[in-house]
């Protein structure tokens, strides 16, 4: 399996990790700073343990070679969850989703204006097929919300589309120790506004599980497939996460979604699948010439 078909597999799989996300805030009844607390701190812990299994005697060296440009993605990373929390909070989650989907436009102006990439055009192709979805997906709900709210979602999407631009600018780099401070972070930024000691054992078990396998097993599989994925198409990608988390909602909390959530959702998986099977035979043809 070549680099390139790797990176489109960790990325996939880290969507199915975040999409999660909605299945696990059904099952912890708590306030979401102090969710985000517990989150931020599980998973910080993780990828921690996962940096010192790798590196062992050379942890210390690994995380000091991220230099400013892991710090900046850290940042924009922390920034994004913290901007996508309050964007929930004071626009629709239909505006949000939107704006979510315009990742990859935003991620390859941002990158010909900051590198001069140029993406292929495929990949633009799918990307504006997926937004289509996307909107299809919230027709009717999106336009609802706040100025202030889509400010906020804005933002986020822009956070991200820095943060994957620099992961794949310094591919050489491990971002390993980045995203483990990034999720530490959050807890410190979140304290002051969380009761994270008045929780039960079993909201405690959920948190554990929502910080490891949804946020933290998300951030690591993120990370190590943004190395070998151009930015836009990582973006591209991820756009998947917005049917998979109505997915998980429907299978387990029998949420059945309307039809027109279906419809997107099934644009949108169509839209990601297409581009992937197109970019591994062009990446077969080079290879054979």
């Amino acid at each position: 399996m070549d680099r390139h078909t790797r990176g489109v597999l960790l990325i996939f799989l880290s969507c199915v990790a975040y999409s999660s996300a909605g299945f696990f805030t059904r099952l912890i009844q708590l306030d979401p700073w102090t969710m985000l607390f517990w989150r931020g701190l599980f998973a910080g812990l993780m990828i921690l343990c996962i940096i010192i299994a790798q590196e062992r005697r050379n942890t210390v060296v690994a995380v000091k070679a991220i230099g400013w440009p892991g710090l900046a993605a850290a940042l924009c990373s922390t920034t994004a969850t913290i901007f996508y929390l309050n964007a929930l909070h004071r626009t629709s989650v239909a505006d949000v989703a939107v704006f979510f989907a315009a990742a990859p436009f935003v991620t390859a102006g941002l990158g010909w204006l900051w590198f001069g990439t140029r993406e292929a055009w495929s990949t633009l192709v799918a990307s504006f097929v997926a937004l289509f979805g996307i909107v299809i997906m919230v027709s009717g709900a999106a336009g609802e919300g706040h100025l202030l709210g889509d400010f906020l979602a804005f933002g986020m999407t822009t956070c991200m589309a820095i943060m994957v631009l620099i992961i794949r600018r310094h591919h050489a780099i491990s971002m390993l120790p980045a995203a483990c401070l990034s999720a530490l972070i959050c807890p410190l930024i979140v304290w002051p506004f969380a009761t994270p000691f008045a929780i039960g054992s079993g909201d405690l078990v959920y948190l554990f599980l929502f910080g490891t396998a949804q946020f933290g097993l998300g951030l690591v599989l993120f990370t190590m497939g943004g190395r070998w994925v151009s930015a836009t198409e990582n973006a591209l990608i991820t756009t998947v996460e917005t049917p998979m988390a109505v997915a998980w909602v429907w299978v387990c909390f029998a949420e059945v979604p309307p039809g027109s959530s279906i419809i997107g959702g099934l644009v949108v998986m169509a839209a990601v699948a297409a581009h992937i099977w197109h970019s591994n035979r062009r990446a077969v043809a080079m290879a054979a010439a």
